[in-house]
């Protein structure tokens, strides 16, 4: 077992799911609302490096990375699959930023800050190996890792294939425009960064329960 995870940690009360549902709803809700009222008023930007579809996606990203992060520092659970995950969201979060990056800084800074993240976090998580893999094998049989596992499928296979300007240019023929082609990579892209962000603040549950549950049994 992991070090500082108590087997089996408490279980989530019915009443707490349907809370926690019912916020996700919202959230996902919200953001659909906020992409319409994109495409409605903002035609010059929709669907643009600054359109709210972008900047949703980059705070998405940012508030997973802080949630990671609080997690992590906060009950010290899990402490490899955190970190690996941090490094994930905070890569996937400076290469959202590339447009930027390369226009106000340098081309290709992107590539040097994400290898400045990932490569040393990495290395740690390869040095501990062993406690890494029996970390996984608590992590991956919770709500959280089903979800990271969705948001990954979904923004980086699903929305790539999906967002092909080839797909979209057999579907709507003369029809096709490009609006259609990002507003459907865009979206999808954007759903999948949501699922990282409820599976964030769930292993941030999940760590607070393992938390308790050890004080209770020390």
């Amino acid at each position: 077992m992991p070090r500082n995870v108590p087997s089996p940690p408490d279980s989530i009360g019915f009443r707490a799911v349907c809370v926690r549902a019912t916020l996700y709803v919202l959230l996902v809700a919200c953001l659909a609302q906020g992409a319409y009222l994109e495409a409605l008023y903002l035609p010059d930007n929709r669907f643009s490096e600054r359109g709210f579809t972008e900047f949703a996606q980059a705070a998405c990203l940012a508030l997973t990375a802080l949630v990671l992060l609080y997690s992590r520092l906060a009950y010290r659970q899990l402490p490899y699959i955190t970190l690996l995950l941090l490094a994930f969201v905070v890569a996937s979060l400076i290469r959202e930023q590339d447009y930027w990056l390369d226009n106000l800084i340098a081309r290709n800074t992107w590539k040097v800050l994400v290898a400045l993240v990932v490569i040393p976090s990495l290395y740690r998580v390869i040095h501990q190996r062993r406690q890494f893999i029996d970390e996984f094998a608590h992590y991956s049989n919770t709500f959280s890792f089903g979800l990271f596992a969705a948001g990954f499928l979904t923004t980086y296979v699903f929305s790539r294939l999906y967002g092909r300007a080839d797909f979209w240019m057999a579907v709507l023929e003369e029809a096709y425009v490009r609006d259609f082609k990002s507003a459907a990579e865009e979206l999808v892209e954007l759903l999948g960064y949501a699922f990282l962000l409820i599976a964030a603040i769930e292993l941030l549950l999940l760590a607070r329960r393992w938390a308790v549950a050890r004080q209770r049994s020390a």
